[in-house]
């Protein structure tokens, strides 16, 4: 039973936020009420991964593949195509996985919620999807058995584009040394050569563990009866389990007590051999504490904001590198922060250069302090942030679950995968 934890107005975002909590297996239903014609929802799962084999993003596609209520081919596919939805997605971060649509229609968000129910908690997982999804071999020639074998497999072609990029190399470097005891040090995409590692049974075994409802959160927005929803959760999921005692979570990463300095390596692009990264990054609080998160975007807004803002306009005036590192901000969708600055386009032995410039200019500000009309604006940009309406892509509902999914356990989006 779905029993009222705390229900609170956010006149901010225009909702009435109701917070649900089941009395038997422990998972939260965040309604968020408002007068939008548009009605979404969203289930998220915990999805921790121990390895770089992109379990959780290859289980993320297989149970799309058809379920116990829909043994049909793809039924996901199949209702983008066939119902009014006006968004239809899934998604793989770094430590969570969700199923979000949205819908003007009320009988299509039934039909919706139905299949993405049945879909993440029943999925028929057949090995021949995995192979389709993960991973398998194939002849170069399909009518010719005595031509060369190829890896073929749609997330394992999918990251083999996605880590092509530098910037995705750099990231998943960096994490892999910044968040060394915990999750994120893994590539929850997939890193192509360690997806050849997965195997059916694991990926079974993961679901069985990952999708329970015990680990779940269901999101609704919208003129939507959560009374209802619950109803129908509880008889068409919760009534097929038993509450799970499995605690899955992210645990605080080990703090170091000195600076690492770290060299790796990419393949560079023809003719492009000498454009190196340097990088340095700190791991700061948890991103669910609103006060530090908060805080902490308006100290990297006023220190990047614009061209004006000191280390922005520090890194865009030396020589030592050719522009910013597309690392360089606030990077708040792990539980806890992280702060990088950086150039790319660096000569070769230069980074303690780099490194100088970048630490003197935080010791200036430290020392001269900052204007107060830097700071009112970079206030004013928060405020103007937090009170625009706009989905970037998807429905402003499904955007807030994105949102609160992320700080709920605590992608830029080099962590995180959609379909």
């Amino acid at each position: 039973m779905f029993e009222i934890q705390n229900t609170k107005e956010i006149p901010l975002l225009r909702v009435n936020a109701h917070v649900f909590k089941h009395s038997g297996f422990g998972c939260t239903h965040l309604h968020l009420d408002c007068d939008s014609t548009e009605k979404a929802f969203a289930v998220a799962f915990r999805t921790i991964p121990k390895d770089h084999s992109g379990i959780a993003h290859i289980l993320e596609h297989t149970v799309l593949c058809g379920s116990k209520k829909y043994p049909v081919r793809d039924p996901f596919f199949m209702m983008i195509r066939r119902s009014l939805n006006t968004f239809m997605n899934a998604f793989t971060s770094s430590d969570w996985t969700a199923y979000p649509f949205a819908t003007l229609n009320d009988k299509d968000f039934k039909n919706l919620l139905s299949v993405y129910l049945d879909s993440s908690f029943f999925p028929n997982l057949d090995e021949l999807d995995f192979l389709q999804e993960g991973h398998r071999l194939e002849f170069s020639e399909d009518s010719n058995t005595k031509s060369d074998l190829e890896i073929k497999g749609v997330v394992y072609n999918e990251m083999k584009g996605a880590m092509s990029s530098i910037s995705s190399q750099l990231w998943h470097g960096l994490s892999k040394h910044l968040y060394s005891s915990s999750t994120y040090k893994h590539n929850s995409g997939g890193n192509p050569e360690n997806i050849l590692d997965l195997t059916h049974e694991y990926l079974v075994d993961f679901h069985q563990k990952h999708y329970h409802p015990s680990n779940a959160t269901f999101f609704t927005f919208g003129n939507v009866d959560p009374t209802e929803i619950q109803e129908f959760i509880n008889e068409n999921v919760l009534k097929s389990f038993q509450p799970s005692s499995e605690t899955i979570s992210v645990k605080n990463e080990n703090r170091i007590t000195e600076p690492k300095t770290i060299t790796e390596y990419y393949n560079p692009m023809p003719e492009d051999e000498n454009n190196h990264h340097v990088v340095l990054s700190w791991l700061l609080g948890e991103s669910h504490n609103p006060v530090e998160l908060l805080e902490s975007y308006l100290v990297s807004n006023i220190l990047l904001d614009n061209s004006a803002s000191p280390l922005r306009k520090t890194l865009e005036n030396t020589d030592l590198g050719k522009s910013l590192s597309p690392l360089t901000g606030l990077e708040a969708d792990h539980k806890e922060l992280v702060f990088a600055a950086g150039l790319e386009g660096v000569d070769s032995n230069k980074q303690l250069e780099v490194e100088e410039l970048i630490l003197n200019c935080l010791k200036n500000v430290v020392s001269n302090g900052i204007s107060k009309e830097l700071v009112q604006s970079s206030l004013h940009q928060l405020e103007i942030k937090q009170r625009e309406i706009t989905g970037s892509g998807m429905p402003y509902g499904c955007l807030l679950y994105t949102s609160d999914a992320a700080d709920e356990r605590s992608s830029v989006d080099l962590g995180g995968r959609r379909i």
